[in-house]
């Protein structure tokens, strides 16, 4: 657990972390985007943001925040919490012309589990559609009640477009800032959260992290559950080489032996040793869990063999979030690998090992080694950069990839009315079609006194002593049948077709 309380003289007031939260197109990161200047919303892929964003912004008389920008779809639930965990503060924005919608909720309950406060942004007032009363009434009866409407939640109401009320909406950040009484200490090392983590391919592994307390300088080394790193590249959020860093800031460190994981708290040491030690205690209490086990349960389900390759752990388990909703009763996804960086030649490999994967990617590339592997070897490899359009793929597209299953489909029942005989070993009977149809190759089972006894085939059909294809309901009907036991007028046959039909997922 981190420090709440620093323990040495040099404590000093710190900046806050805000946390910027809210449902899909709420404008979250346009509000960044007019506080900053900068154009990060429109630089985000598909309109969305799908990866957490650490900014600092210098506002008047020397005050700092820090801004973390967290994604609004769905399936990055678990890159919210981290950013709620992370924070001091909470800005929850919802849309004035949209209200209170899923991920509002979900952001609000993260929210609350890590008991931070927070202020509402009531979003895109100016759009013509805005109903802002309504919002304020939908966000009461999810238990947010605002200053001056029962409550002592803080707002303020706002364009994110325009900028109004954004200046207001500052002045409210560090009010509840200056409440929270938020301190740091200058010269305790380091510790705080890991946000994210991937693989630059020129660089090798980095992370980004945001400092809650202490300070950090090249030379030092830092480490987590299962990860060091020397500092000896160390970036602010512009990407500009830093020798030092402290509080509040958001950094970015180059050259891990591992990959860090997402939402892991790290801590800075003065020498390799130190951090070593801790990393092989760390190691030695903390367990990996299993991946693509199968259970007994899953033993009968189909499954659907999968290898994730991501930029970003966040992605990652944004996609197995995804495919965790996909599941059914009768489909499961087996990860067979998950990872972060392009795909690779060892990748197509593994997924031509046995039954045939298919390799998810998400904003990384190919290697042409494996793009040639995999085509020679019918490998499926589908890359994306939208996460809905992930989910929309494998729906939809995925289903015609996969083994057809054979299913049973009934088409009709009918009721022996009458023997005629026996001719050959095959029954001539009489009867008459209860219910859809039945056809002159039709499959049956026979039903007895609501009893399954036996089943059985059409061998030829007849309809008014003319040969036909298939009787529909109502009719009356004479066949020639082969079955097993034979059937005696009452029994009533269940007809039914084999077919082969591809996987629902």
């Amino acid at each position: 657990m981190l420090k709440k309380t620093p323990q040495t003289e040099e404590i000093v007031a710190r900046p806050p972390v805000v946390v910027v939260m809210g449902h899909i197109d709420h404008g979250k990161s346009t509000l960044l985007d007019y506080i900053r200047k900068t154009k990060i919303a429109e630089n985000e892929k598909g309109g969305i943001t799908q990866h957490v964003g650490a900014y600092e912004v210098a506002l008047t008389e020397g005050k700092k925040i820090t801004f973390l920008d967290t994604p609004g779809h769905e399936a990055f639930r678990a890159i919210r919490s981290r950013g709620a965990k992370a924070a001091d503060i909470a800005i929850l924005v919802v849309a004035a012309d949209d209200s209170v919608k899923p991920q509002t909720i979900e952001a609000l309950k993260c929210i609350r589990e890590e008991k931070i406060p927070f202020v509402v942004a009531i979003n895109k007032t100016d759009k013509p559609g805005a109903n802002i009363e309504k919002t304020k009434n939908d966000l009461a009866e999810n238990g947010v009640f605002l200053e001056g409407f029962g409550g002592d939640v803080p707002y303020a109401e706002i364009s994110a477009k325009t900028g109004q009320g954004i200046d207001e909406l500052l002045d409210l950040l560090w009010l509840v800032a200056e409440l929270e009484e938020l301190k740091g200490d200058l010269k305790s090392p380091a510790e705080g959260f890991v946000l994210e983590s991937n693989l630059n391919a020129k660089k090798g592994i980095t992370a980004t992290l945001i400092i809650k307390n202490g300070a950090m300088k090249s030379g030092d080394f830092v480490a987590t559950i299962g990860a060091l790193a020397p500092i000896r590249i160390m970036e602010d959020f512009l990407g500009e080489t830093i020798s030092t860093a402290t509080f509040s800031s958001p950094i970015r460190i180059i050259g891990w032996s591992k990959m860090p994981k997402a939402g892991d708290i790290f801590k800075v040491f003065k020498n390799k040793k130190e951090a070593e030690a801790y990393l092989a205690q760390n190691s030695a209490e903390g367990g990996t869990k299993k991946k693509g086990v199968a259970t007994t349960e899953d033993s009968e389900k189909i499954l659907v063999p999968l290898i994730i390759k991501a930029d970003t752990i966040g992605c990652v388990e944004a996609i197995e979030h995804e495919l965790g909703k996909l599941e059914s009763d009768g489909v499961k996804f087996k990860i067979l690998n998950s990872g972060i960086g392009t795909v690779s030649e060892k990748d197509v490999q593994k997924a031509g090992s046995g039954q045939k994967a298919v390799i998810v990617g998400f904003n990384v590339k190919i290697d042409s080694s494996a793009r040639n592997l995999a085509e020679r070897d019918g490998i499926i490899i589908e890359i994306f950069d939208i996460i809905y359009k992930m989910t929309e793929w494998l729906k939809t597209d995925l289903a015609h990839h996969l083994p057809k299953v054979e299913t049973e489909e009934l088409t009709g029942k009918a009721k022996v009315l009458k023997i005629f005989g026996e001719q050959k070993g095959r029954q001539i009977i009489g009867g008459k079609v209860l219910e859809g149809e039945i056809q002159s190759d039709g499959l049956f089972r026979i039903s007895r006194r609501d009893n399954l006894i036996g089943s059985g085939k059409i061998r030829e059909l007849q309809q008014k002593k003319e040969s036909a294809r298939k009787v529909e309901v109502g009719n009356e009907f004479g066949a020639m049948v082969e079955s097993r036991p034979e059937v005696t007028e009452g029994d009533v046959l269940e007809f039914y077709k084999n077919i082969l039909k591809a996987i629902q997922i």
